[in-house]
This record gives structure tokens, sequence and C-alpha cells, in this order.
């Protein structure tokens, strides 16, 4: 049986080899693989970290085609965004939109253009200091750290992150560390939902 790649996408924004697979795909803006299917030292190729659909018109690709860009699978929406990921404008034009929509509302100090936004998160994304936030002040689809467990908040509770999806809610008044960018939290607060894995109920 064959390794798996590594090309899983964790909260934290790591990119691991793991055997589960992911409901949403995306990339960081190109190639940062070999010909042999292995990752370099670089995690990202350029700034525009997109999450995308799994299948879009049919297209077929072979993952980590040398050359071509790499392929990122996240558990979900959720997952990609609190590793700095957006939507990407082509393959789900509709909730790029929105999330341009939701960006104008929270009055980001950036024009709602992909560069101009890109910008932004990959300054946040990339920073190494993180808030301490409580669960019930974040909206539905941010995740928060403890240690190095992630938890998804959802109507104020926390569900414990995992390849496979996520744990039972619990519900804890502790302060714990934002994963999910600022800016995209500020997003959320505005109106836009990020996608959420059905397990969790």
């Amino acid at each position: 049986m064959p390794h798996p790649l590594q090309n899983r996408v964790t909260p934290f924004g790591e990119i691991v080899a793991v055997t589960d697979r992911g409901t949403m795909m995306g990339n960081r803006g190109g190639c940062i693989h070999d010909g042999k299917q292995k990752l370099g030292r670089r995690r990202w190729a350029s700034r525009r970290w997109i999450c995308c659909l799994l299948s879009f018109k049919g297209w077929h690709r072979e993952v980590m085609t040398p050359g071509r860009y790499t392929e990122l699978f996240f558990l979900d929406e959720a997952t990609a965004f609190a590793a700095g990921h957006r939507p990407c404008a082509e393959c789900r034009r509709a909730d790029y939109k929105a999330f341009q929509a939701a960006w104008q509302r929270a009055d980001l100090p950036a024009e709602v253009k992909a560069d101009a936004m890109d910008v932004v998160l990959h300054a946040e994304r990339t920073g190494t200091r993180r808030q301490t936030v409580v669960a019930r002040d974040m909206p539905d689809g941010v995740l928060l750290a403890r240690g190095e467990a992630a938890y998804l908040v959802k109507g104020g509770r926390l569900f414990r992150w995992s390849f496979q999806g996520y744990g039972a809610a619990s519900d804890d008044g502790a302060a714990l560390s934002l994963l999910t960018p600022p800016a995209l939290v500020k997003i959320f607060a505005a109106g836009f939902r990020p996608g959420i894995h059905p397990s969790c109920d």
C-alpha cells in the first residue's frame, strides 16, 4: 500500500501525511513539492492561499504533478480558514463574492480585491503571536487551540478537531489561543458562514 502524500492541512497550518481524506482542496499559490511528490522546506509559493471544491467542471488532476501547483486537502472550510486560506474566486465564485461582501461589512483595512485581501491575510497567518479569547465570544466556525489540540467554536461550545471530524461538544469558559486569523474572525462576525464538517452536530 503506498504511503500517504504530505498534503493534509491542520488548523495550525501544518502540512502532514495522513490516510484520512478531506472534503475540500486548495493550494498556496503554486508548487511546493518536488518531482518525487515530496515537500521541500517551503510551505507556500505566494500569498494566494485558496480553498477550492474537490470537483469542478469534471476537471481531473494527478495530485502533486511535477511543476504544477501543490494540491492541499482540508477537513472542511473552517479548517482551511484557520490555516489562513480563503475561497477560490474561480471554482467557488459565489462564496468568493460573499466573502468580499463580508470583508466590506467588517470594514477591514484593504480593498475587496484578491491581492489586497491576501496581503492582510498573509501577515496574519504567518505571524507568531496569538490572541487569547473565550469561545462564547467567538462566531461559529472559528478554531481555537489549547496546547496541541484544536477546537471548533459552534454555538458558543467547543468541538475537538481531528482529521476524521469533530468530537463531542463541551462547554468551557477558559481562555484559549486563537488559530483563525483575526481578519477572518471579523468576516464570520459580519455574516460569512464557513462550511463545517457534518460530524459537528
